[in-house]
């Protein structure tokens, strides 16, 4: 996915993510990729990944476990 860099960049990555997510790519309680392989994919920076996870998990997709990751809410 190439990203436009005249728009916030962590929008573009959890509307991406949340894309996945609905067709299934990332199915209901599978862990998401981490921030640095989110970072290293998307060629952004790992608090620009953290700030696209932390909205998927506002949002309610996902949930966090405190040293394991990050999964999608079932």
């Amino acid at each position: 996915m190439e990203l436009d860099r005249t728009r916030p960049l962590w929008r573009q990555i959890a509307q991406e993510l949340a894309h996945r997510i609905e067709t299934g790519q990332y199915p209901a309680g599978s862990r998401l990729p981490s921030t640095v392989e989110i970072a290293t994919e998307f060629d952004v920076t790992n608090s620009t990944a953290a700030k696209a996870l932390r909205h998927l998990r506002e949002q309610g997709l996902t949930r966090g476990e405190v040293g394991i990751g990050t999964f999608v809410a079932d």
